[in-house]
């Protein structure tokens, strides 16, 4: 397999649950930019939404949308618990978690990175994340994980979330619930190897 990245985007999300499975994959880094990836490839070519993740597959066919790469790459992994088995209550209350991470915190994001977004409406939008974190904060207060007493695919993609505060001007310490929750999955050694890789830590 074949993960196109960009270090420290939201896919590092599924290279720590690649690293997780111990999933033989070769990574490719892609500059979301100039839309060209390691080479000189047109990454457009791979993908026309024009953004990371990718998973291509031995096969040759392509997977996009971390959400789904994840769940994905966590079933070819029945034994590993990173994802209930589908059709269960469980699988259903991991897809909410992963669909609320996806809407209302990675794209709340989203326009505090675009250098199109007015400045006036920067606050408003660090408000509504803050909103969200508030709410987190208190899910998390008395459990290790999202889902319980277990690390699952979730876990990996809120990982990589809430690691952008400092880039928008947000400090996660003003929610100490979530700073050691991201301080406790930052000792998993799938995820000091992806980011070690993506350049992120020494």
């Amino acid at each position: 397999m074949k993960l196109y990245y960009s270090p420290g985007a939201c896919s590092l999300s599924p290279h720590i649950v690649l690293r997780e499975l111990a999933e033989p994959f070769e990574l490719v880094k892609v500059d979301t930019k100039s839309k060209t990836f390691d080479g000189g490839g047109d990454f457009l070519a791979v993908n026309g939404k024009g953004y990371v993740p990718v998973l291509e597959l031995d096969g040759g066919e392509r997977l996009t949308e971390g959400p789904a790469i994840v769940q994905y790459v966590a079933d070819r992994h029945p034994g590993s618990g990173l994802a209930p088995p589908p059709g269960t209550l469980e699988r259903v209350r991991l897809q909410e978690w992963l669909n609320f991470i996806t809407s209302e915190l990675h794209k709340g994001f989203s326009p505090l990175f675009s250098p199109e977004t007015p400045e006036d409406y920067k606050p408003v939008a660090r408000k509504r994340l803050a909103m969200r974190f508030d709410w987190l904060s208190k899910q998390l207060a008395n459990r290790p994980y999202l889902t319980g007493e277990r690390f699952t695919v979730a876990d990996a993609y809120l990982f990589v979330i809430l690691g952008w505060t400092g880039y928008v001007g947000m400090k996660l310490d003003d929610w100490p619930v979530l700073a050691a929750y991201r301080a406790r999955i930052a000792q998993r050694a799938a995820v000091r190897e992806a980011m070690k890789a993506e350049g992120l830590v020494k």
